[in-house]
């Protein structure tokens, strides 16, 4: 176990590990490659973008644009100094200043047509 790891609050535990398995999958899927920066998102909402342009049905894409919402807000925690909040199974960022920002949902958002996972994290920096 990391130092990281070791001082990361429980409710990281989930998220973080769905962060790392979307990176993975999109390095080795779509061969892109994502490294926890900002502007990685727009990458991120890109590959969305075609997906949903390609017409893949919502429960075919559902797993996957959960994973992208973790890494939007694995972006934003390390970035921020947010951290990951949990209740009944759900996953929020919190970050310093108390606001609280809901990444997943905001991939399924840009699936939609109606989100952005890079201004959500502009957003949350400011």
């Amino acid at each position: 176990m990391t130092a990281q790891q070791q001082t990361r609050p429980h409710a990281a535990t989930k998220p973080a590990r769905r962060a790392a398995d979307a990176v993975a999958m999109m390095r080795e899927g779509a061969r892109v490659r994502l490294d926890y920066s900002a502007q990685s998102l727009w990458r991120v909402d890109r590959v969305i973008e075609e997906i949903r342009r390609e017409g893949a049905p919502y429960e075919a894409v559902r797993e996957m644009l959960g994973g992208l919402g973790c890494y939007a807000g694995e972006v934003i925690v390390r970035h921020t100094g947010a951290e990951w909040w949990s209740s009944g199974g759900d996953h929020w960022v919190r970050t310093p200043d108390g606001r609280l920002w809901d990444p997943v949902e905001e991939a399924r958002r840009c699936y939609g047509g109606h989100g952005s996972l890079r201004l959500l994290c502009r957003d949350a920096a400011r």
